[in-house]
Parts: structure tokens; sequence; C-alpha cells
């Protein structure tokens, strides 16, 4: 009796656990890379409190910063994301999505010279957020002649699940 008892609670106890699922992905699983990343709303309350911070080479803080900066800050601050410091390194981050297809969040570069690279981040409708040399912080248009030929690749981020 005693005997059959224990069986009867090892197997009942197998049979949940078995059935029992967590909902852990794998580490290497990633969000719906089709999902803006971040959203337009967030982005451009973020541009807003560094609109007019000067361009400066190498700058990280609101006395001055430059485009890779800014796009690194934006993503440790609002998606606690780690991105390089360099434009050439972020250009290597996530994968290539054609220009035609570019949601909120994207990463967006351009070759504006023989060996100068700068970056941005879409917001929507052909409008990005970047620290630019002649500006500072704004938010510019890839309709603009020189934005839309200058234009290099677009990249989007994507992130671990956990």
């Amino acid at each position: 009796m005693r005997l059959s008892v224990v069986l009867i609670i090892s197997v009942l106890l197998l049979l949940l656990t078995g059935c029992s699922s967590t909902n852990t992905p794998a580490a290497n699983s990633v969000t719906n890379t089709n999902a803006p990343l971040l959203p337009v709303k967030t982005l451009t309350a973020f541009e807003q409190q560094w609109r007019g911070v000067p361009y400066r080479f190498g700058g990280n803080s609101k006395r001055g910063i430059d485009c890779s900066a800014f796009v690194q800050l934006t993503y440790q601050q609002l998606a606690n994301i780690r991105l390089p410091r360099t434009t050439e390194a972020q250009a290597n981050q996530g994968f290539k999505v054609p220009l035609t297809a570019v949601t909120s969040g994207d990463l967006l570069f351009f070759k504006t010279g023989w060996s100068s690279r700068h970056v941005g981040i879409y917001l929507s409708q052909n409008n990005f957020m970047h620290a630019s040399t002649s500006e500072g912080v704004t938010i510019s248009s890839l309709n603009t002649p020189y934005w839309r030929e200058a234009f290099w690749q677009a990249r989007r981020l994507i992130t671990p699940t956990h």
C-alpha cells in the first residue's frame, strides 16, 4: 500500500513538472526584428532634452557632443543597450535594412567626406535625429539633397530577450 502511494505521487509529480513550461527564451533569441526598438515619441522627447547642444568632436556631454556619442547615449539611456563609441564601430552593429524599410530607432549612416562618417537615429517620415556639425543636436530630413546623397546604410539593432 505504501509503495503504491509513493508510486502514484511520483507519477503525478512527474506529469506535473513534465507539462509545465517556463517562458525563458534562449540567450541568443531576439525580439521581433520588425518592431520599432524605440518609439518615435520616446526618441523625440529625448532629442528635445538635447536640442541645440553644440557639436563637439569627441564630446559626450551637454557642453558638446558628437554624433556617435549622441547615438550611444540615446541607446544607453532609453533602451539600456551599450553601443560602441565610434561611428565606424556602430556601423557594424545589428543588421542592414533597406532605406525603404527603416523604422523608428534604426541607425542611419552617412558618408560625409572621403573618410568621414556620420550617424543618426531614424524617427519617422524621413526625419532623423543626430548631432549635426553645424546645428548641434537637431532633427533633419532625409529628403534634403545633402543627406539623401550622403546616405550610406541603415542598420537595425536587435536585443536579446531575457
